[in-house]
């Protein structure tokens, strides 16, 4: 026992070592040879923007070096860090540097030391922007698989610091897989989520209440799955989707997700009733992923014209489309106008989320379907609402999957899901967008240990910043979870 104690504080002690912070010169070499490349470090951190509130963007060198040593540098202090592999910054020391160089920037120079020589690396920047970012990132833990699933929950984190605790985990129930967690406005105080299963229903939780409702009705083909809400948290959108999977024989394509038939309805929460029109619950066409405007005056959504599945799984090709929405009678308009249309992109749209400011739309557009996540060849793309002309985020789009992705309530900061990392795992970014639709270089969601993203094994799913901490108690939480659900009338509008 007393040989393991002494282990532990040897352990103990040459992690410290690892991330060690100094203020004074002796951790910088003096003796060096200049190279002509940047650092070969993960997450890669040069030249992004960041917001000034963030957490430490902590990183490793690459290359297994025998020692690091950097200093970052702006107005007023500069910080000089020492250690091995991993560069660890303390997290008061960052967000003074962070304050005194806001609307400015940092300036980051990494030493490495190999068999005994240092070498200096060329150094960057860092961009930091008086705007903060929203103080929580809720996102759903959960394990790249399809076949089946184990252990998932759905997670907040504070941007600021490294602490994550969770929402809801399903070590909490009887191992029900949950969904599709969704806030009004960036609202902690206004979300809800679906839970699968024998003790199955959405829950929704809004003004210190929590509900279960069970949104299956006889008029509507299934429960409700994606949902968005209306801004005066009185509405909430719906897809109800017949969802099937099959998968591919070649390995560069694991899975399809597709929609056998899917309509759209609105769930007013103070009448408990979904309402529906024929325009957006067509028998000839597949509508999804609702969406409502700034102003909650217009519903978006994707559609695409009905096709036989699974036999034209790769023809099927969503629009983004346009409906007008009267909050104050909960009625939809008598047309649907298109926006960006399939057939001239010859391409298929998925997650339509505006901005909180009205300003622009953002969709991930891929070959075809909807269901991007498994796309590798999916990007995000930007729509200026007041020109009705698109692009695609060239500064965030890779090779792989970009996807899901959700607005700051500064409208300023977006977070978007991507694989670019290694194919399989979703991870979470962050992207800075001026005001004329230019996005930054995004940035690895930090971590306090840079390795973790190679340690986990739980993708990061549905990316939604909130402004503060989700305060729901556990107990009346589970409360309602245990509870028998309230069932929903349905009503369907002309």
């Amino acid at each position: 026992m007393r040989f393991q104690y002494y282990l532990k504080v040897i352990r103990y002690f040459l992690f410290a070592a690892g991330f060690l912070s100094l203020v004074s010169c002796s951790g910088i070499p003096e003796d060096f040879s200049e190279t002509k490349d940047y650092p070969d470090i993960f997450p890669d951190i040069i030249d992004v923007t960041v917001p000034v509130n963030i957490a430490p963007l902590n990183f490793r060198l690459n290359g297994l070096p025998d020692r690091v040593a950097v200093s970052v540098g702006g107005r007023g202090e500069i910080l000089k860090i020492y250690g091995y592999e991993k560069v660890i910054i303390p997290v008061k020391k960052w967000h003074t540097l962070l304050e005194r160089n806001a609307g400015g920037e940092l300036h980051v120079t990494v030493y490495s030391n190999k068999y005994g020589k240092w070498s200096k690396h060329l150094p960057f920047r860092i961009l930091v922007k008086e705007a903060p970012v929203d103080k929580y990132l809720v996102y759903r833990l959960i394990a790249p698989g399809y076949e089946a699933w184990s252990r998932m929950g759905i997670y907040q984190r504070n941007l600021t610091n490294f602490d994550e605790d969770p929402v809801i985990d399903n070590r909490q129930l009887t191992g029900n897989c949950m969904n599709c967690h969704s806030f009004n406005r960036n609202n902690p105080e206004q979300m809800l989520f679906h839970l699968r299963g024998k003790i199955g229903g959405t829950i929704l939780a809004s003004g210190g209440e929590i509900t279960k409702l069970d949104t299956k009705t006889k008029e509507t083909i299934s429960n409700c799955v994606y949902p968005y809400w209306h801004p005066s948290g009185k509405y909430i959108a719906f897809s109800v989707n017949n969802i099937s999977q099959v998968f591919h024989s070649v390995k560069e394509k694991r899975i399809e997700v597709m929609d056998s038939k899917s309509d759209l309805v609105v769930y007013d929460t103070e009448t408990n009733k979904l309402i529906s029109s024929l325009l957006v619950s067509s028998e000839e066409s597949f509508e999804t992923f609702p969406s409502f405007s700034a102003d909650g005056n217009s519903l978006f959504f994707c559609s695409a014209k009905k096709g036989r599945i699974p036999v034209d799984y790769d023809k099927i090709r969503y629009s983004l489309c346009k409906i007008s929405f009267d909050p104050s009678t909960g009625t939809f308009g008598n047309r649907i106008d298109t926006l960006v249309s399939s057939v001239v992109t010859g391409k298929s749209i998925s997650f339509p989320r505006t901005s909180q400011n009205g300003k622009h739309l953002m969709f991930t557009m891929s070959d075809y379907g909807n269901f991007s996540i498994w796309h590798k060849e999916a990007d995000l793309y930007l729509l200026n609402l007041a020109d009705g002309i698109y692009r695609s985020l060239d500064p965030v789009n890779t090779d792989d999957t970009e996807s899901y992705h959700s607005w700051s309530s500064g409208s300023q900061w977006f977070v978007f899901s991507s694989r670019r990392n290694d194919g399989l795992y979703t991870r979470p970014y962050i992207s800075w967008l001026d005001e004329n639709g230019n996005a930054t270089k995004p940035f690895l969601l930090p971590q306090r240990d840079p390795d973790n993203y190679d340690n986990s094994l739980y993708s990061f799913n549905v990316p939604e910043f909130v402004t503060g901490r989700v305060r729901y108690n556990g107990s009346k939480m589970s409360d309602a979870i245990d509870s028998e659900a309230k069932s929903v009338t349905f009503e369907l509008r002309e």
